[in-house]
């Protein structure tokens, strides 16, 4: 990967300045940089983000995790807390198109550098503000990581099996949720100021980002009283579509809720007499005899090993697949056709395999240009030379006096 190679992504152009630090803004922006965005993530020169140092492990010192989450990034410091810094940042913003933080409310104005001091700098600023609980309301100001967003936003409540603790996914997903919302905030605000020329504010809290997801389960209790709860590895009523476990102790999920396809599914199983079965008629019927209905295919799964039942199924049209590790990602004809996983090479960690970029474009591919540097400040001096014209006394002077 060539860092000096031309970008040829759809965002090309766009400049975004990314603050914060950990996962939900820099997800944001990762997301923006894979499709071409030029972004300038800014750390305190006294206190790197401390992504540098998570993940279940690291090469030579180096997280891999950093090294993924801050590909295609430039990397400056800058400390906001003083007027300098602060001059500087404003300087940036009138050259850019979006900042995306994800401090606690308040944090930007304390600096003198909230939406509207931004906005007399820049009018199309685009600024996406990423917290706990959003930018009011009576929690504004309460701390909130994922763990804590996933509770209140409902995750937790629905995640498990009956009976046992609220389960949580093995990942950061309630920031990575919100980082979503906030690239499409983005999207859509860049769409809106080709009509305006004018910027926003996007208010994203991670609260809500979970909440959004809920489907229909707000609806069910205000309209029926219905209250969702853990079910183990299925939905009730959604059948069938779960997790069965083979010969040889894979799990493995069939999902065959449409009609004709549930039909096939009954003749690949070899009980064409129950395709007429009133018990599985409908899916209404299959969702009152659910458990009947999945004991039935459990068993039959039990007789073949995951190779096989995977043949069968696909042989017979019906949607499937086993319960992949990362070990059986990375041996995925179908990711690999689709360059869903690519090579990142880094120059102190060596080469790699990550995720690639989605989604994918027919014209203006996004694509992994370098991965995620590692010295702070690293680009300091091209994007404070080059980009906004500072001498090289006034840089000297930055550095001595810990600005950058």
């Amino acid at each position: 990967m060539n860092e000096r190679s031309k970008t040829n992504g759809p965002l090309e152009g766009l400049r975004v300045i990314e603050l914060g630090s950990i996962v939900a803004a820099s997800f944001a922006s990762r997301l923006l940089a894979d499709l071409g965005a030029e972004v300038i993530k800014v750390e305190r020169p006294d206190k790197p983000d401390p992504l540098r140092t998570w993940g279940q492990g690291s090469i030579a010192g180096r997280s891999l995790w950093w090294s993924v989450q801050s590909r295609n990034k430039k990397l400056i410091t800058l400390d906001l807390s003083q007027e300098a810094g602060q001059d500087v940042f404003r300087s940036l913003c009138a050259t850019s198109d979006v900042v995306i933080e994800n401090f606690r409310p308040g944090t930007l104005e304390k600096w003198n550098l909230g939406p509207d001091v931004l906005a007399e700098v820049n009018p199309g600023l685009i600024v996406a503000r990423i917290s706990g609980f959003g930018q009011t309301g009576p929690n504004r100001m309460r701390p909130c990581f994922a763990a804590v967003a996933e509770a209140l936003g409902g995750l937790r409540f629905i995640n498990g099996e009956p009976g046992g603790p609220p389960l949580r996914l093995g990942l950061s997903l309630g920031d990575t949720i919100a980082g979503l919302f906030a690239a499409q905030g983005v999207l859509a605000a860049m769409v809106e100021r080709e009509k305006s020329g004018l910027g926003q504010v996007i208010d994203v809290a991670l609260t809500e980002s979970c909440l959004a997801i809920m489907e229909s389960a707000i609806a069910e209790y205000d309209a029926l009283g219905k209250v969702r709860r853990p079910a183990g590895t299925c939905i009730p009523g959604v059948v069938p579509s779960n997790v069965f476990r083979t010969q040889d102790d894979h799990w493995f999920v069939i999902a065959a809720t449409e009609q004709r396809m549930f039909e096939r599914l009954l003749v690949a199983m070899e009980r064409p007499d129950l395709v007429g079965d009133p018990r599985f008629a409908s899916h209404r019927e299959r969702a009152r005899h659910q458990g009947e209905l999945e004991e039935l295919i459990a068993a039959w799964a039990r007789t073949k090993n995951v190779q096989d039942l995977s043949d069968i199924l696909n042989a017979n049209d019906i949607a499937c697949g086993a319960v992949y590790s990362v070990a059986e990602i990375v041996k995925d004809r179908q990711f690999e056709a689709r360059n869903a996983l690519v090579e990142h090479d880094h120059e102190l960690i060596g080469s790699f395999i990550a995720q690639g970029v989605a989604p994918v474009f027919s014209r203006t591919p996004g694509r992994v240009r370098w991965s995620g540097k590692w010295v702070s400040g690293c680009d300091n001096d091209e994007i404070l030379k080059n980009m906004l014209g500072v001498p090289e006394h006034e840089i000297a002077h930055l550095k001595k006096s810990k600005i950058i």
